[in-house]
């Protein structure tokens, strides 16, 4: 069990990773040639340029300005300068809103720790209860647990001290749940009203489209939309299974990126032309070279993905049964996405779009049916992943701990038992071991919802967010604290009646917070420092701008921003969340952690917002937490859409909305390289009435009702395809 000298040991080791890896970012971000990995928002907005361009040779390199180094932790004070509001401006709501988590944290745990210290810590230290428990009982102590309710005899009046506090804690936490849910709630209606038009906002996805022996997809989803919404509808998009001719464009484009290679090596050493080996990794194989192989590769992969494109918008199996469908405003496609569009509520399902670029093109491909199989089946997968991992995580802890090293590796028993050694392994190693233990856990939980069929890339992160947090409940904090009790008292456990075992797990219980401690300051000080020296995107950025950039916009695409992840972020702070709220009244001496938390986070996770990510998608801040998202969607659509097309209308009267929204959701890869997604194309006037629409239909199945408007009789009666004067 962790001593004070050994949480002190472990607050000096990750105080000093901490130290040591701010200290190198304030030096490696301000040197020339480091620009483009610590600023690359600004360089993707324009707004910034090389410093490696003119001047001295090594002034490219090196910063030789030594009053720069004076003032390098300027960083701090500059990330806290700019504006909530030019942050929105700047970064977007979801990046804001995140920030906000944190900033929420450091006002509820602010004064929670203050009345804590002030109140609690004093009741606990003037007992002596658990040094007569030492005696009669067998139950380990540390001076750290004098300081929680364990130190507290049962029947106790000082229990009144705990119980008031426990109530105030729980008001103060609501009240700044309330205010903080107001605050987010105005920021998403003011952002909404704000923001410039997104397809997303006058668009709705539509799966389960019912077949049709005389229609194609596409001409029965027109067909459908402009006799239930004549005087809304405008365009539609289908949804093809592109997900052979995606992965041929991405080998096409990996096979360029080896092609640029060799011939910018070839280029700086024209005497001897590069090879290559044909067989695996390039390991074996025929030797051949390589310029000519990658360029004969490519014209390969070229004629397939011709071919492929060319099948994929012909032949009827690669068209699925979905279609993105977009609307004059947007108030009808909010009414679209809420109301049911057939008599049978299997069919022609509709709900929100994603914006664009958040739609996961390969999970469109998967036909609806089979999502209620999928996503019980990753049900029940989680539920033994979770479970089962328990058993590895209590093995892992067992093991990361004096008693559980010098079982298993005696002979280093003598080395063990050194002060300092003994002191990092007490302090460090359990929460290092449990960190590193669950580094691949949430690739996993993302492969699960990806396997669901979540068609955006925020619901894929809310979905494996809300994984990770359930998995950090049972496993991070039950598993460790009843297992890790458990363990810890095994002595006593074995020479007490049944009976008795609940009261020393109740007992043993904020004992346990010896361990949280070292595991935030691994990963929460430690690591959150190490996040903003962004050291694997340094050393890829500069392999690649040494093996493969000729061009500046090659050295733009060798840039890797990264993005706020909420699949890892948010769990991470609701885990922390929940141990203040559950430790305050128990160990208060766990809160100065908690808080030293938060406030480094938010000032980290600030700079980054502001000069380093590049948001994939926007999505209005709606992963905020659940039940809040929820009030807070039904709140803003309910009130936002048609008064701001009525402005639209005003502002821009000539607006041709269907030129903007055309190709809108058309899949990434029939998409030429200029093409730009925002376009606006002016100076055409809306279509006031809908069009003539042919259709090859010779039933009337698929459309709920007749049209008022009329049409003409069967093809089967004149022998002409019938047309519907929608």
């Amino acid at each position: 069990m962790a001593t004070l000298g050994d949480i002190g040991l472990a607050a000096v080791f990750n105080i000093g990773s901490a130290f040591v890896f701010l200290l190198a970012f304030a030096i490696l971000r301000l040197q020339p040639f480091n620009d483009r990995v610590y600023f690359p928002k600004w360089y993707l907005k324009g707004l910034r340029s090389s410093p490696t361009h003119g001047g001295a040779f090594v002034k490219k390199f090196v910063n030789l300005d030594f009053r720069s180094y004076i003032k390098f932790l300027n960083w701090m004070p500059d990330a806290l300068k700019m504006p909530e509001e030019e942050l929105i401006d700047h970064a977007g709501l979801d990046s804001a809103v995140y920030l906000r988590i944190y900033l929420m944290g450091l006002k509820i745990f602010v004064p929670i720790a203050i009345l804590s210290w002030t109140v609690l810590v004093p009741v606990n230290w003037t007992n002596s209860t658990l040094v007569t428990a030492a005696k009669l009982a067998h139950i380990t102590a540390s001076d750290i647990d004098k300081l929680s309710i364990s130190n507290i005899p049962l029947g106790s009046q000082r229990f009144w001290a705990h119980i008031v506090m426990a109530y105030a804690f729980t008001f103060w936490t609501c009240y700044v749940l309330l205010k903080e849910y107001a605050t987010v709630a105005d920021m998403r209606f003011h952002f909404l009203q704000t923001e410039r038009r997104r397809p997303d906002q006058y668009s709705v996805l539509v799966r389960n489209v019912p077949p049709d022996p005389d229609e194609s997809v596409s001409e029965l989803v027109e067909h459908f939309f402009l006799v239930n919404h004549p005087d809304n509808y405008l365009t539609s998009q289908v949804v093809y299974n592109a997900n052979k001719l995606a992965s041929l464009v991405e080998k096409k484009k990996q096979m360029q990126n080896w092609l640029d290679y060799y011939q910018l090596k070839f280029s700086r050493n024209s005497t001897n032309k590069p090879s290559m080996k044909t067989g695996f990794l390039g390991l074996w194989g025929k030797k051949v070279d390589a310029i000519n192989h990658y360029k004969s590769e490519i014209e390969n992969v070229s004629k397939e993905i011709a071919a492929e494109r060319e099948k994929v918008t012909c032949d009827p199996k690669s068209i699925m049964p979905a279609a993105f469908v977009s609307f004059k405003t947007r108030w009808a496609a909010a009414v679209c996405a809420q109301t049911q569009q057939s008599r049978n509520p299997t069919l022609w399902l509709t709900d929100w779009a994603p914006e664009p670029r958040d739609v996961y093109w390969p999970n469109l491909a998967i036909p609806y049916v089979s999502l209620t199989l999928r996503r019980l089946i990753m049900g029940v997968a989680f539920f033994f992943l979770t479970f089962f991992f328990m058993i590895p995580i209590t093995i892992v802890q067992s093991l990361a701990s004096i008693e559980g090293l010098e079982k298993v590796l005696s002979f280093l028993k003598p080395l063990i038992e050194v002060k300092v050694i003994k002191a990092f392994i007490a302090g460090v190693l359990p929460g290092l071991a449990l960190k590193l233990f669950l580094i691949f856990l949430p690739t996993i939980l993302m492969i699960m919802s990806k396997f669901e069929g979540f068609i955006s890339l925020s619901s894929l992160m809310r979905r494996s967010a809300a994984r990770y947090y359930v998995f950090n409940l049972v496993n991070t904090f039950l598993c460790s604290v009843i297992v890790g009790s458990a363990l810890q008292q095994l002595k006593s456990f074995i020479n007490q009646s049944p009976s008795q075992i609940p009261k020393t797990i109740g007992v043993a219980i904020p004992m346990r917070a010896t361990f949280f401690i070292t595991y935030i300051m691994v990963d929460g000080w430690a690591g959150i420092a190490g996040e903003i020296l962004r050291l694997k995107p340094l050393i890829i950025y500069h392999l690649k701008n040494f093996f493969l950039v000729k061009t500046e916009k090659d050295r733009e695409e060798a840039m890797d921003p990264g993005s706020l992840e909420f699949n890892t972020g948010e769990p991470q702070i609701q885990l922390y969340f929940l141990l203040g709220l559950v430790y305050a009244t128990v160990t208060p001496v766990l809160l100065p952690f908690i808080l030293v938390f938060f406030a480094l986070a938010y000032v980290v996770y600030r700079h980054q917002v502001i000069n380093v990510y590049n948001q994939e998608y926007e999505s209005a801040a709606a992963y905020w937490p659940d039940v809040h998202g929820r009030i807070i969607t039904a709140l803003v659509i309910s009130q936002e859409a048609m008064m701001k097309d009525t402005l639209e209308r005003a502002r821009d009267p000539n607006l041709n909305l269907k030129s903007y929204l055309q190709n809108a959701y058309l899949h990434p890869v029939f998409k030429g390289e200029d093409d730009d997604e925002d376009e606006e194309i002016d100076g055409i006037k809306w279509e006031t009435e809908s069009e003539l629409v042919p259709t090859k239909r010779f039933s009337q199945r698929n459309t709920p009702v007749p049209s008022k408007i009329g049409s003409s009789p069967p093809p089967s009666q004149h022998g002409t395809n019938k047309i519907s004067n929608l």
